[in-house]
């Protein structure tokens, strides 16, 4: 199967049996003249689509996908597992002995890492500069008691799943999670997916653009308009208005960061790259176990989320499918961001999927164009059975 240029207006190509896909997007560019994405699939180890339309966007263009950041932080914790330096039915504080501290001597590593711990936030709200250096902001995290008993429940630890994680990281490693994925995963396979970018890199990078209302966006909205009483105080301080100049400089400096939980500045090519070569391997063999993938897929929880105050499921730092979040079969797994983009491998159907978006509909996560999308490519694969 090879590519073949197309001859639409989006840019990009497609394989043989993946015109639909083409014509899907072709057909919301079209209702939307403000659409501009990038999509990115592979099945197995090879590309089959790589897609992108809209202004501004190029083939390489880069972009920030807010929480779709988390999967770099899901396969940087896999390849802890798979070395034999992380136990994930052991003990934080086996690990990190100040965890244990407020109750949480017993909390594992699995309920850490699938949003059941109770730290969704800390009290006040962490600032920018706390959750850049992830060892100041855990050590915040930590020294409360948690929000609900750990186990009892779950929320969606947007922010403060980077945190955690990356202190863990670096109590294993000794080097934060940005330094242990960059030098374990995205650098040997030369992937768009940076945690952290320097300056050569910003010529390539495309502001998102405000959420607004877009035509030809399918219902329903995948993400709560409404968060619970906790989801209120999670996300209060989320965006703290700034000047024009101030608020490009911030930005700017946020990509420089790479906070693992929201700050990745990412190609969908280097979304579905980084599925495609854990998994299946692209470059060489795959950088993760079979036996890994399942256990960091297996799901941990599932029912109402406290803090977003919807119907989700999560395994080990990613995102399971659900009725309102349908990106593919039981088994598949990944993460949406706020402002539409997402990603995720379907063991099913051995598709991994990047997609960016510069503008989604209101009021965020996975745009439901990037979900019509995957329900199109699953059912592509599907028929070939």
């Amino acid at each position: 199967m090879s590519l073949s240029a197309g001859t639409t207006a989006l840019g990009g190509s497609v394989a043989a049996g993946y015109q639909s896909v083409r014509d899907l997007l072709e057909r919301e560019s079209h209702a939307d003249p403000e659409y501009s994405f990038q999509l990115a699939v592979y099945r197995g180890g090879e590309l089959v689509v790589d897609l992108h339309g809209g202004e501004g966007i190029a083939a390489d263009s880069l972009m920030v996908p807010f929480s779709v950041s988390k999967n770099a932080i899901g396969f940087s914790i896999a390849v802890l597992v798979d070395r034999g330096l992380l136990d994930l039915d052991a003990r934080v504080a086996d690990y990190w002995p100040e965890f244990g501290s407020h109750g949480k001597q017993d909390v594992r590593v699995s309920e850490l890492l699938s949003h059941q711990v109770g730290l969704p936030e800390a009290i006040p709200t962490l600032s920018d500069e706390e959750v850049a250096v992830a060892a100041v902001g855990a050590a915040r995290l930590v020294d409360q008691l948690p929000w609900w008993r750990p186990g009892a429940a779950f929320g969606y630890h947007g922010v403060t799943i980077g945190v955690l994680a990356s202190e863990l990281v670096r109590r294993i490693t000794g080097r934060t999670l940005q330094e242990f994925f960059d030098a374990e995963i995205r650098a040997p396979r030369s992937l768009d997916f940076y945690l952290g970018i320097g300056p050569e890199l910003e010529s390539r990078v495309v502001e998102l653009q405000p959420v607004l209302p877009q035509a030809g966006a399918a219902e329903p909205i995948p993400f709560s308009r409404t968060p619970g009483q906790i989801g209120r105080a999670v996300f209060a301080n989320v965006t703290i208005p700034r000047p024009p100049d101030e608020q490009a400089a911030h930005l700017k400096w946020q990509r420089s960061v790479g906070a693992p939980a929201v700050y990745a500045t990412v190609s969908a090519l280097g979304i579905a790259g980084l599925f495609a070569e854990a998994v299946a391997g692209v470059t060489g063999e795959p950088f993760v176990s079979p036996q890994t993938i399942a256990r960091m897929a297996q799901t941990q929880v599932v029912g109402i989320d406290q803090v977003i105050g919807i119907g989700r499921s999560y395994g080990i730092v990613f995102q399971k499918p659900t009725p309102n979040l349908a990106f593919g079969g039981f088994r598949a797994f990944g993460h949406d961001g706020a402002g539409g983009a997402l990603g995720f491998h379907d063991p099913a159907t051995g598709i991994s999927l990047g997609y960016t978006v510069r503008r989604t509909p209101p009021p965020g996560g996975a745009d439901a164009r990037a979900l019509a999308v995957a329900a199109l490519v699953q059912r592509i694969e599907l028929s070939r059975a």
